[in-house]
Protein backbone atom coordinates (compact mmCIF):
# COMPACT_ATOMS: atom_id res chain seq x y z
CA UNK A 1 0.00 0.00 0.00
CA UNK A 2 3.22 2.24 0.56
CA UNK A 3 4.18 1.73 -2.98
CA UNK A 4 0.75 2.19 -4.22
CA UNK A 5 0.57 5.57 -2.65
CA UNK A 6 4.03 6.75 -3.76
CA UNK A 7 3.07 6.01 -7.11
CA UNK A 8 0.02 7.97 -6.59
CA UNK A 9 2.07 11.18 -5.97
CA UNK A 10 4.87 13.16 -7.53
CA UNK A 11 7.51 11.10 -6.85
CA UNK A 12 10.02 10.79 -7.84
CA UNK A 13 10.61 14.26 -9.01
CA UNK A 14 8.54 17.44 -9.11
CA UNK A 15 7.06 17.92 -12.42
CA UNK A 16 6.08 21.09 -12.03
CA UNK A 17 9.76 22.28 -12.17
CA UNK A 18 10.47 21.21 -15.26
CA UNK A 19 10.16 24.35 -18.29
CA UNK A 20 7.00 23.33 -19.99
CA UNK A 21 3.81 21.72 -19.13
CA UNK A 22 4.15 18.28 -17.98
CA UNK A 23 0.90 17.48 -19.77
CA UNK A 24 3.36 17.50 -22.91
CA UNK A 25 5.32 14.28 -21.15
CA UNK A 26 2.56 12.09 -20.44
CA UNK A 27 1.74 13.16 -24.10
CA UNK A 28 4.37 11.22 -25.16
CA UNK A 29 4.15 8.02 -22.38
CA UNK A 30 0.80 8.02 -23.59
CA UNK A 31 1.36 7.56 -27.34
CA UNK A 32 4.31 5.15 -26.24
CA UNK A 33 1.94 3.09 -23.81
CA UNK A 34 -0.18 2.56 -26.92
CA UNK A 35 2.92 2.14 -29.52
CA UNK A 36 3.95 -0.70 -27.06
CA UNK A 37 0.25 -2.20 -26.77
CA UNK A 38 0.96 -4.07 -30.14
CA UNK A 39 2.04 -7.33 -29.21
CA UNK A 40 -1.95 -7.64 -27.53
CA UNK A 41 -3.13 -5.77 -30.14
CA UNK A 42 -4.65 -8.31 -33.40
CA UNK A 43 -1.68 -6.90 -36.30
CA UNK A 44 0.47 -7.91 -33.09
CA UNK A 45 -0.47 -11.97 -32.73
CA UNK A 46 -1.90 -11.76 -36.80
CA UNK A 47 1.71 -11.94 -37.74
CA UNK A 48 2.82 -14.69 -35.95
CA UNK A 49 -0.58 -16.53 -36.97
CA UNK A 50 1.73 -19.00 -39.46
CA UNK A 51 4.38 -19.70 -37.38
CA UNK A 52 1.95 -20.81 -34.11
CA UNK A 53 -0.06 -23.24 -37.08
CA UNK A 54 3.07 -25.02 -38.01
CA UNK A 55 5.04 -25.30 -34.29
CA UNK A 56 1.76 -25.98 -32.51
CA UNK A 57 0.24 -28.20 -34.60
CA UNK A 58 -2.88 -26.48 -34.91
CA UNK A 59 -5.79 -25.52 -37.95
CA UNK A 60 -6.30 -22.06 -38.99
CA UNK A 61 -9.57 -22.47 -37.32
CA UNK A 62 -8.30 -24.12 -34.14
CA UNK A 63 -6.04 -21.14 -33.28
CA UNK A 64 -8.65 -18.59 -34.01
CA UNK A 65 -11.09 -20.52 -31.63
CA UNK A 66 -8.33 -19.72 -28.84
CA UNK A 67 -8.09 -16.83 -29.66
CA UNK A 68 -11.86 -16.13 -29.29
CA UNK A 69 -11.58 -17.73 -26.08
CA UNK A 70 -8.30 -15.93 -24.84
CA UNK A 71 -10.09 -12.74 -25.74
CA UNK A 72 -13.29 -13.10 -24.37
CA UNK A 73 -11.75 -14.37 -21.20
CA UNK A 74 -9.55 -11.04 -20.95
CA UNK A 75 -13.18 -9.19 -21.48
CA UNK A 76 -14.75 -10.56 -18.79
CA UNK A 77 -12.24 -9.14 -16.38
CA UNK A 78 -12.07 -5.48 -18.02
CA UNK A 79 -14.78 -4.11 -16.01
CA UNK A 80 -13.30 -4.57 -13.01
CA UNK A 81 -9.38 -3.40 -14.33
CA UNK A 82 -11.15 -0.26 -15.06
CA UNK A 83 -12.18 -0.36 -11.42
CA UNK A 84 -8.48 -0.63 -10.00
CA UNK A 85 -7.94 2.21 -12.40
CA UNK A 86 -10.21 4.38 -10.87
CA UNK A 87 -8.70 3.03 -7.30
CA UNK A 88 -4.90 2.48 -8.15
CA UNK A 89 -4.38 5.38 -10.48
CA UNK A 90 -2.92 5.19 -14.45
CA UNK A 91 0.70 4.79 -13.07
CA UNK A 92 0.34 1.83 -11.16
CA UNK A 93 -2.07 0.04 -13.92
CA UNK A 94 0.59 0.88 -16.83
CA UNK A 95 3.45 -0.63 -15.11
CA UNK A 96 1.49 -3.80 -14.01
CA UNK A 97 0.18 -4.11 -17.59
CA UNK A 98 3.82 -3.79 -19.09
CA UNK A 99 4.95 -6.64 -16.62
CA UNK A 100 2.10 -8.71 -17.37
CA UNK A 101 2.47 -8.33 -20.97
CA UNK A 102 6.28 -9.47 -20.72
CA UNK A 103 5.40 -12.40 -18.86
CA UNK A 104 3.43 -13.70 -21.33
CA UNK A 105 5.09 -12.95 -24.46
CA UNK A 106 7.81 -15.16 -22.90
CA UNK A 107 5.35 -18.06 -21.62
CA UNK A 108 3.98 -17.94 -25.59
CA UNK A 109 7.57 -18.44 -26.72
CA UNK A 110 7.42 -21.54 -24.99
CA UNK A 111 4.34 -22.85 -25.60
CA UNK A 112 5.55 -25.42 -28.51
CA UNK A 113 8.07 -26.67 -26.13
CA UNK A 114 5.95 -27.48 -23.09
CA UNK A 115 3.19 -29.18 -24.89
CA UNK A 116 5.88 -31.11 -26.80
CA UNK A 117 7.16 -32.44 -23.80
CA UNK A 118 3.43 -32.72 -21.47
CA UNK A 119 1.89 -34.63 -25.11
CA UNK A 120 4.77 -36.80 -24.77
CA UNK A 121 4.93 -37.62 -21.14
CA UNK A 122 1.19 -38.04 -21.63
CA UNK A 123 0.99 -40.11 -24.53
CA UNK A 124 -1.70 -37.75 -26.36
CA UNK A 125 -1.79 -35.82 -29.58
CA UNK A 126 0.18 -32.29 -29.43
CA UNK A 127 -3.19 -30.29 -29.50
CA UNK A 128 -4.05 -31.64 -26.12
CA UNK A 129 -2.10 -28.97 -24.74
CA UNK A 130 -0.88 -26.60 -27.49
CA UNK A 131 -4.43 -24.90 -27.59
CA UNK A 132 -4.72 -24.46 -23.93
CA UNK A 133 -1.66 -23.40 -23.62
CA UNK A 134 -1.86 -20.93 -26.82
CA UNK A 135 -5.40 -19.78 -25.15
CA UNK A 136 -3.48 -19.08 -21.99
CA UNK A 137 -1.36 -16.60 -23.68
CA UNK A 138 -3.67 -15.11 -26.03
CA UNK A 139 -5.82 -14.09 -22.93
CA UNK A 140 -2.45 -12.46 -20.85
CA UNK A 141 -1.65 -10.71 -23.54
CA UNK A 142 -5.01 -9.17 -25.00
CA UNK A 143 -5.85 -8.34 -21.10
CA UNK A 144 -2.36 -6.98 -20.60
CA UNK A 145 -1.84 -5.06 -24.32
CA UNK A 146 -4.93 -4.47 -26.06
CA UNK A 147 -6.78 -4.03 -22.53
CA UNK A 148 -5.22 -2.78 -19.29
CA UNK A 149 -2.26 -1.25 -21.31
CA UNK A 150 -4.37 0.62 -23.99
CA UNK A 151 -7.00 2.07 -21.77
CA UNK A 152 -5.06 3.40 -19.30
CA UNK A 153 -2.81 4.82 -21.82
CA UNK A 154 -5.91 6.41 -23.15
CA UNK A 155 -7.31 7.68 -19.79
CA UNK A 156 -4.36 9.31 -18.44
CA UNK A 157 -3.96 11.80 -21.12
CA UNK A 158 -7.52 12.80 -21.25
CA UNK A 159 -7.14 14.37 -17.49
CA UNK A 160 -4.33 16.37 -17.98
CA UNK A 161 -5.92 18.28 -21.26
CA UNK A 162 -9.48 19.64 -21.20
CA UNK A 163 -10.17 22.41 -23.94
CA UNK A 164 -7.18 21.22 -25.76
CA UNK A 165 -8.17 17.26 -25.34
CA UNK A 166 -9.12 16.69 -28.83
CA UNK A 167 -6.40 17.89 -30.71
CA UNK A 168 -3.73 16.72 -28.08
CA UNK A 169 -5.50 12.74 -28.81
CA UNK A 170 -5.40 13.30 -32.14
CA UNK A 171 -1.64 14.27 -32.52
CA UNK A 172 -1.17 11.06 -30.44
CA UNK A 173 -3.80 9.24 -32.92
CA UNK A 174 -1.11 10.35 -35.89
CA UNK A 175 2.02 8.34 -34.23
CA UNK A 176 -0.05 5.68 -33.33
CA UNK A 177 -1.88 5.22 -36.38
CA UNK A 178 1.83 5.11 -37.91
CA UNK A 179 3.30 2.97 -35.66
CA UNK A 180 0.19 0.56 -36.15
CA UNK A 181 0.48 0.33 -39.70
CA UNK A 182 4.22 0.16 -39.43
CA UNK A 183 3.85 -2.66 -36.51
CA UNK A 184 3.31 -5.79 -38.94
CA UNK A 185 5.89 -5.21 -41.31
CA UNK A 186 8.45 -4.77 -38.72
CA UNK A 187 7.05 -8.20 -36.44
CA UNK A 188 8.00 -9.45 -39.99
CA UNK A 189 11.36 -7.81 -40.24
CA UNK A 190 12.38 -9.28 -36.86
CA UNK A 191 10.85 -12.93 -37.42
CA UNK A 192 12.92 -13.13 -40.45
CA UNK A 193 15.52 -12.12 -38.45
CA UNK A 194 15.51 -13.62 -35.03
CA UNK A 195 12.78 -16.42 -35.73
CA UNK A 196 9.62 -16.30 -33.68
CA UNK A 197 10.46 -17.15 -30.50
CA UNK A 198 13.83 -14.48 -30.81
CA UNK A 199 10.74 -11.63 -31.75
CA UNK A 200 8.90 -13.09 -28.87
CA UNK A 201 11.40 -12.16 -26.68
CA UNK A 202 12.71 -8.75 -27.67
CA UNK A 203 9.33 -7.60 -27.34
CA UNK A 204 8.94 -8.60 -23.79
CA UNK A 205 11.77 -7.11 -23.16
CA UNK A 206 11.45 -3.76 -24.67
CA UNK A 207 7.57 -3.88 -23.27
CA UNK A 208 8.10 -5.83 -19.82
CA UNK A 209 11.37 -4.01 -18.71
CA UNK A 210 11.72 -0.78 -20.89
CA UNK A 211 8.32 0.96 -21.08
CA UNK A 212 7.81 -0.64 -17.45
CA UNK A 213 10.55 1.79 -16.23
CA UNK A 214 9.47 4.64 -18.44
CA UNK A 215 6.15 4.12 -16.96
CA UNK A 216 7.12 3.88 -13.38
CA UNK A 217 9.39 7.06 -13.70
CA UNK A 218 7.71 9.64 -15.57
CA UNK A 219 3.54 9.07 -15.25
CA UNK A 220 1.55 11.17 -13.04
CA UNK A 221 -2.24 10.32 -12.52
CA UNK A 222 -3.35 13.90 -12.38
CA UNK A 223 -2.18 17.27 -12.81
CA UNK A 224 -3.29 18.26 -9.00
CA UNK A 225 -0.79 15.62 -7.61
CA UNK A 226 1.97 17.76 -9.13
CA UNK A 227 0.45 21.46 -8.64
CA UNK A 228 -0.67 21.99 -11.69
CA UNK A 229 -3.66 21.81 -13.77
CA UNK A 230 -5.23 20.87 -17.19
CA UNK A 231 -3.85 22.73 -20.14
CA UNK A 232 -1.22 24.52 -18.27
CA UNK A 233 -3.26 26.94 -17.10
CA UNK A 234 -2.83 28.77 -13.72
CA UNK A 235 -3.63 27.46 -10.66
CA UNK A 236 -6.31 29.85 -9.41
CA UNK A 237 -7.09 29.37 -5.23
CA UNK A 238 -10.23 26.40 -5.34
CA UNK A 239 -9.67 25.83 -8.68
CA UNK A 240 -7.32 23.39 -8.78
CA UNK A 241 -8.70 20.06 -9.38
CA UNK A 242 -12.34 22.09 -10.67
CA UNK A 243 -11.17 23.25 -13.60
CA UNK A 244 -10.07 20.04 -15.10
CA UNK A 245 -13.94 18.70 -14.61
CA UNK A 246 -16.37 18.15 -17.43
CA UNK A 247 -19.45 19.41 -17.06
CA UNK A 248 -20.89 16.39 -15.09
CA UNK A 249 -19.75 12.85 -13.75
CA UNK A 250 -22.39 10.27 -13.99
CA UNK A 251 -21.84 6.72 -12.11
CA UNK A 252 -21.17 3.39 -14.52
CA UNK A 253 -24.46 2.13 -13.27
CA UNK A 254 -25.92 5.53 -15.16
CA UNK A 255 -23.87 4.91 -18.50
CA UNK A 256 -25.44 1.69 -18.76
CA UNK A 257 -28.89 2.50 -18.66
CA UNK A 258 -28.32 5.21 -20.77
CA UNK A 259 -28.94 4.17 -24.69
CA UNK A 260 -26.29 6.57 -26.17
CA UNK A 261 -23.35 4.74 -23.60
CA UNK A 262 -24.81 1.14 -26.02
CA UNK A 263 -24.67 3.08 -29.34
CA UNK A 264 -21.13 4.11 -29.20
CA UNK A 265 -20.24 0.81 -27.43
CA UNK A 266 -21.76 -1.17 -30.53
CA UNK A 267 -20.26 1.24 -32.68
CA UNK A 268 -16.57 1.26 -31.47
CA UNK A 269 -17.23 -2.65 -30.97
CA UNK A 270 -18.37 -3.19 -34.76
CA UNK A 271 -14.88 -1.31 -35.36
CA UNK A 272 -13.35 -3.87 -33.46
CA UNK A 273 -14.76 -7.13 -34.93
CA UNK A 274 -14.43 -6.32 -38.38
CA UNK A 275 -11.13 -4.84 -37.95
CA UNK A 276 -9.89 -7.31 -36.10
CA UNK A 277 -11.20 -9.98 -38.54
CA UNK A 278 -9.60 -8.42 -40.97
CA UNK A 279 -6.19 -8.06 -39.66
CA UNK A 280 -6.69 -11.22 -38.56
CA UNK A 281 -7.05 -12.99 -42.06
CA UNK A 282 -5.21 -10.43 -43.52
CA UNK A 283 -3.13 -12.59 -46.10
CA UNK A 284 -6.01 -15.28 -46.37
CA UNK A 285 -8.13 -12.72 -47.63
CA UNK A 286 -5.91 -10.95 -50.01
CA UNK A 287 -4.86 -14.47 -51.03
CA UNK A 288 -8.74 -15.38 -52.14
CA UNK A 289 -8.83 -11.81 -53.64
CA UNK A 290 -6.07 -12.98 -55.80
CA UNK A 291 -3.55 -10.47 -54.05
CA UNK A 292 -0.16 -11.68 -52.55
CA UNK A 293 1.15 -11.20 -49.05
CA UNK A 294 3.27 -8.75 -49.61
CA UNK A 295 -0.13 -6.52 -51.09
CA UNK A 296 -1.87 -7.32 -47.96
CA UNK A 297 0.87 -5.94 -45.17
CA UNK A 298 1.33 -3.27 -47.42
CA UNK A 299 -2.44 -2.74 -47.12
CA UNK A 300 -1.61 -1.48 -43.68
CA UNK A 301 0.83 1.87 -44.85
CA UNK A 302 -1.89 3.78 -47.27
CA UNK A 303 -4.75 2.83 -44.67
CA UNK A 304 -2.75 4.79 -41.99
CA UNK A 305 -2.06 8.05 -44.07
CA UNK A 306 -5.70 8.34 -44.49
CA UNK A 307 -6.48 7.19 -40.84
CA UNK A 308 -4.20 9.44 -39.11
CA UNK A 309 -4.61 12.25 -41.45
CA UNK A 310 -8.96 12.03 -40.57
CA UNK A 311 -7.72 11.76 -36.84
CA UNK A 312 -5.80 14.84 -37.03
CA UNK A 313 -7.96 16.97 -38.42
CA UNK A 314 -11.64 15.41 -36.55
CA UNK A 315 -9.92 15.64 -33.09
CA UNK A 316 -9.06 19.35 -33.83
CA UNK A 317 -12.65 20.09 -35.00
CA UNK A 318 -14.13 17.84 -31.89
CA UNK A 319 -12.99 20.76 -29.73
CA UNK A 320 -15.42 22.59 -30.79
CA UNK A 321 -18.05 20.87 -31.77
CA UNK A 322 -20.26 18.03 -31.15
CA UNK A 323 -19.86 14.13 -31.75
CA UNK A 324 -22.67 12.67 -33.55
CA UNK A 325 -21.91 13.96 -36.87
CA UNK A 326 -18.49 12.00 -36.34
CA UNK A 327 -20.50 9.03 -35.80
CA UNK A 328 -22.59 8.91 -38.28
CA UNK A 329 -19.52 9.31 -41.02
CA UNK A 330 -17.95 6.80 -39.04
CA UNK A 331 -20.43 4.63 -40.01
CA UNK A 332 -20.89 5.03 -43.33
CA UNK A 333 -16.87 5.45 -44.15
CA UNK A 334 -17.19 1.84 -42.74
CA UNK A 335 -19.84 0.55 -45.09
CA UNK A 336 -17.88 1.87 -47.58
CA UNK A 337 -14.99 -0.42 -46.75
CA UNK A 338 -17.26 -3.21 -46.63
CA UNK A 339 -18.04 -2.72 -50.06
CA UNK A 340 -14.54 -2.47 -51.06
CA UNK A 341 -13.21 -5.42 -48.94
CA UNK A 342 -16.58 -7.16 -51.03
CA UNK A 343 -14.42 -6.80 -54.21
CA UNK A 344 -11.12 -6.51 -53.31
CA UNK A 345 -10.34 -8.26 -56.45
CA UNK A 346 -10.80 -5.03 -57.96
CA UNK A 347 -8.44 -2.34 -58.32
CA UNK A 348 -11.64 0.13 -56.87
CA UNK A 349 -12.37 -2.73 -54.33
CA UNK A 350 -8.79 -2.33 -52.67
CA UNK A 351 -9.11 1.88 -52.69
CA UNK A 352 -12.29 1.87 -51.17
CA UNK A 353 -10.96 -0.60 -48.56
CA UNK A 354 -8.63 1.95 -47.91
CA UNK A 355 -10.13 4.91 -47.91
CA UNK A 356 -13.51 3.40 -46.00
CA UNK A 357 -11.54 1.68 -43.25
CA UNK A 358 -9.06 4.46 -43.21
CA UNK A 359 -11.24 7.16 -42.59
CA UNK A 360 -13.38 5.63 -40.43
CA UNK A 361 -10.74 4.16 -38.21
CA UNK A 362 -8.90 8.11 -37.70
CA UNK A 363 -13.24 8.71 -36.68
CA UNK A 364 -12.88 5.85 -34.34
CA UNK A 365 -9.72 7.34 -32.40
CA UNK A 366 -11.96 10.07 -31.94
CA UNK A 367 -14.75 8.69 -30.26
CA UNK A 368 -13.14 6.20 -28.82
CA UNK A 369 -11.17 8.83 -27.25
CA UNK A 370 -13.56 11.71 -26.62
CA UNK A 371 -17.05 9.91 -26.22
CA UNK A 372 -17.42 8.38 -22.67
CA UNK A 373 -15.05 11.54 -21.23
CA UNK A 374 -17.85 14.24 -23.14
CA UNK A 375 -20.85 12.32 -21.60
CA UNK A 376 -19.73 11.14 -18.10
CA UNK A 377 -16.94 12.59 -16.92
CA UNK A 378 -13.60 11.88 -15.31
CA UNK A 379 -15.06 10.47 -12.05
CA UNK A 380 -15.99 6.86 -13.35
CA UNK A 381 -14.38 7.22 -16.48
CA UNK A 382 -11.87 3.85 -15.90
CA UNK A 383 -15.04 1.88 -14.92
CA UNK A 384 -17.11 2.97 -17.90
CA UNK A 385 -14.02 2.96 -20.08
CA UNK A 386 -13.44 -0.32 -18.66
CA UNK A 387 -16.52 -1.76 -19.45
CA UNK A 388 -16.54 -0.53 -23.00
CA UNK A 389 -13.03 -2.05 -23.53
CA UNK A 390 -14.92 -5.52 -22.27
CA UNK A 391 -17.31 -4.85 -24.92
CA UNK A 392 -14.49 -4.36 -27.67
CA UNK A 393 -12.25 -6.96 -26.50
CA UNK A 394 -15.30 -9.18 -26.49
CA UNK A 395 -16.09 -7.72 -30.29
CA UNK A 396 -12.40 -8.69 -31.68
CA UNK A 397 -12.59 -11.88 -30.66
CA UNK A 398 -15.81 -13.12 -32.04
CA UNK A 399 -14.36 -11.57 -35.67
CA UNK A 400 -11.70 -13.68 -36.23
CA UNK A 401 -13.65 -16.77 -35.33
CA UNK A 402 -16.37 -15.88 -37.66
CA UNK A 403 -14.34 -14.96 -40.64
CA UNK A 404 -12.84 -18.30 -40.49
CA UNK A 405 -15.82 -20.10 -39.72
CA UNK A 406 -17.66 -18.27 -43.10
CA UNK A 407 -14.96 -19.40 -44.84
CA UNK A 408 -15.25 -22.89 -43.46
CA UNK A 409 -19.08 -23.15 -44.49
CA UNK A 410 -19.08 -20.43 -47.44
CA UNK A 411 -15.50 -21.14 -48.90
CA UNK A 412 -15.44 -16.97 -48.80
CA UNK A 413 -15.00 -14.45 -46.11
CA UNK A 414 -17.69 -12.19 -48.40
CA UNK A 415 -20.59 -13.65 -46.06
CA UNK A 416 -18.98 -12.60 -42.34
CA UNK A 417 -18.59 -9.31 -44.49
CA UNK A 418 -21.84 -9.32 -45.25
CA UNK A 419 -23.16 -9.59 -42.16
CA UNK A 420 -20.63 -7.11 -40.70
CA UNK A 421 -22.43 -4.16 -42.80
CA UNK A 422 -26.15 -5.50 -42.05
CA UNK A 423 -25.26 -4.69 -38.60
CA UNK A 424 -23.51 -1.20 -39.68
CA UNK A 425 -26.70 -0.23 -41.05
CA UNK A 426 -28.56 -0.59 -38.49
CA UNK A 427 -26.02 1.22 -35.62
CA UNK A 428 -26.15 3.80 -38.68
CA UNK A 429 -30.36 4.02 -38.32
CA UNK A 430 -30.38 4.30 -34.18
CA UNK A 431 -27.35 6.66 -34.35
CA UNK A 432 -29.79 9.10 -36.84
CA UNK A 433 -32.65 9.38 -34.63
CA UNK A 434 -31.19 9.00 -31.25
CA UNK A 435 -30.99 12.05 -29.26
CA UNK A 436 -27.78 12.91 -27.50
CA UNK A 437 -28.38 15.59 -24.70
CA UNK A 438 -24.62 15.32 -22.94
CA UNK A 439 -22.85 15.68 -26.50
CA UNK A 440 -21.30 19.24 -26.00
CA UNK A 441 -17.81 20.39 -26.62
CA UNK A 442 -15.97 21.85 -23.46
CA UNK A 443 -16.50 25.32 -22.47
CA UNK A 444 -13.73 27.80 -23.46
CA UNK A 445 -12.31 30.10 -20.93
CA UNK A 446 -14.16 33.13 -20.59
CA UNK A 447 -17.47 31.39 -20.82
Amino acid sequence: MKLNNRLQTDWPFPAARLPFFYGWVIAVVSTLGFLFSVPGQTMGMAVFADPFIEHFGLTRTELSTAYLFGTVGSALILPRAGRWYDRYGARTMLVAACLLLGVTLLFISGVDVLAAVLASAMGVPLFWFSFPLILIGYFGVRFAGQGVLTSASRNVLLVWFERRRGLVSGVRGVFVSLGFSIAPLVLAVLIDSFGWRGALWLMALVVGVGFALVALVTVRDHPSVAGLAADGEAVLEGEAHTAAQPQCDRTAAEAKRDPVFWLYAGALSMHALFGTAVTFHIVAIFAEAGRSREDAFAYFLPQAVVSLSVNLVASAIADHTRLKPFLLLMLLMFLTGTYGLIHLDTELGYWLLVVGFGAGGGLWGVLSNLAFIRQYGVLHLGEISGFNTAITVFASAIGPVAFSLANDVFATFQAAALGCGVGLLALLGAAIVLAQPYDQPPPRRGN
